[in-house]
């Protein structure tokens, strides 16, 4: 619950429970009630469930900085209050600020009925978040990344190639093999194939649709903490979901509007797949689970057998936010890739409708809002690439600035930690050195269509993985960073 909290000649209730008077400048505080198993480190955390008194915690507030500092918090209180102008906002709310409305934005269209049907009960999510706890540097793993992205990549075109010729007799140990590989390197390092990803290359729609959806949905199921047979079934069955899409004619695939016949029509994809991989013993049933109901949805409105709730299998719920989410950032005809926050704000507007809102939470805080790859702009003007991520603050990320604030080139790229800079200048502030208003905090504020300003990304990828081996890069970072605008 937000609340607005104005200080102007008002009676307030201080944080032991004691009535007090304000008077004075008018000052607005964003308050927001949080349950302590929501917190992450930045937030400012400015209220508890109990007088700070009976805590070992600041009266004044404070900023969590660890994991620690989250724990602790959770042996004293429910719930705090979190002051979300100071510090980091909840995802959920920077969600909704996203989101415009719940209206239903899938290519398809679902039936009504279903739609307006009670959400089925759904058991809640096994999350095991330390289970993959060491990540690879980015520089190690990019190269192996790089070969792996083009060996997944032409296995899953021989599958679609040798099935149009034969549907009973194709590569399927290949494939089993480079997407066992790719769950591995995922695990070791999630930024390499995010950024394969990200920057879309010259290629058939359904191999590369395939692949990244894959690659999502790998991410999703390391950060949820799926056991590595899982990983391997749920790579291997987004890797395959479209393979039924063989049957169908190339107009019927690319057709934008279908009528009601050809949506019938085009739904058959998914029995068409399972019949094909129903007839390769090397194929498990629970990979072809995954293909079987990747297009069904919570409350019904999916194809081919309405299933509700939990009638549809974990990773078949997985798979079918990753093709959603792919599908609306990667869409079929258009030329370049739309921007991750359209995406995320189209799913978040499904939760408890399609989705399961559990799921699309935890599957948006995976891959965060601005996925490396991101182009975007920064609260200062100046415009950047996300480089990699910072997986214990995702709206706190490293960016290459490639412009300045009028959105002209830089002649050399500024490499930024938006975390670590924020925390020098909290550093600052707390050691008395400076106030808060000295200092002008660095946010991202919103992500750009990609192809803006004639910034290539992939080279960008390319020079970044580049400097990052041949060591230069905290040399580059301290040269350069006291020259761009706000970072004092």
């Amino acid at each position: 619950m937000l609340l607005q909290l104005m200080f102007n000649h008002c009676e307030m209730i201080d944080r032991d429970g004691q009535n007090y008077r304000c008077k004075g400048i008018c000052v607005a505080i964003k308050q927001v009630k949080l349950q302590v198993n929501e917190l992450t480190v930045g937030m400012f955390v400015s209220g508890l469930d109990r007088p700070w008194s009976q805590t070992p915690f600041p009266l004044q507030g404070f900023y969590i900085r660890d994991l620690d500092e989250i724990k602790e918090l959770k042996v004293h209180c429910s719930f705090v209050y979190i002051d979300v102008q100071k510090g980091t906002a909840p995802l959920k709310n920077t969600l909704r600020k996203l989101s415009s409305s719940r209206a239903s934005v899938s290519s398809r269209k679902p039936d009504r009925n279903a739609r307006r049907a009670p959400m089925p009960d759904v058991a809640p999510l096994k999350i095991r978040r330390n289970t993959y706890t060491t990540i690879a540097p980015l520089e190690k793993e990019m190269g192996k990344a790089k070969e792996l992205h083009q060996q997944v990549y032409h296995a899953v075109g021989a599958v679609m190639e040798q099935v149009n010729q034969d549907h009973s007799n194709f590569p399927v140990r290949e494939a089993k093999r480079v997407a066992g590989h790719m769950v591995d390197s995922v695990i070791r390092s999630p930024d390499a194939f995010t950024w394969l990803s990200r920057v879309r290359e010259k290629d058939a729609y359904t191999y590369s649709h395939a692949v990244r959806s894959a690659v999502w949905a790998i991410l999703f199921g390391r950060h949820i903490g799926l056991p590595k047979q899982d990983l391997d079934v749920l790579a291997m069955g987004v890797l395959l979901k479209d393979i039924g899409k063989t049957k169908l004619p190339t107009y019927l695939l690319e057709k934008p509007d279908r009528t009601s016949d050809e949506q019938e029509a085009y739904e058959k994809f998914v029995d068409y797949g399972v019949e094909i991989l129903r007839k390769l013993s090397d194929v498990q049933p629970r990979i072809t689970s995954v293909v079987k109901t990747h297009c069904e949805r919570v409350n019904g409105s999916g194809f081919p057998q309405h299933l509700r709730g939990d009638k549809i299998p974990l990773l078949g719920k997985i798979a079918g936010i990753v093709t959603f989410y792919d599908e609306t950032t990667n869409p079929r005809g258009q030329e370049k890739p739309l921007p991750p926050s359209k995406a995320v704000a189209k799913l978040y507007d499904l939760r408890e409708i399609e989705f399961q809102e559990e799921l699309v939470v935890e599957f948006i805080r995976a891959i965060g809002l601005y996925p490396t790859g991101t182009l975007v702009e920064l609260s200062t003007g100046e415009v950047g690439v996300v480089v990699e991520q910072n997986f214990e603050r995702r709206l706190k990320p490293k960016v290459m600035v490639v412009t300045d604030a009028y959105k002209q080139p830089l002649y050399e790229m500024v490499l930024v930690d938006l975390a670590a800079d924020e925390k020098e200048k909290q550093q600052k502030v707390d050691a008395g050195k400076v106030h808060p208003s000295e200092l002008e905090r660095v946010e991202i504020v919103q992500d750009l269509e990609p192809g803006s300003y004639d910034i290539d990304v992939a080279g960008i990828r390319d020079n970044y993985i580049a400097m990052k081996e041949s060591k230069g890069l905290l040399s580059l970072f301290k040269r350069k960073v006291k020259f761009l605008p706000g970072f004092n």
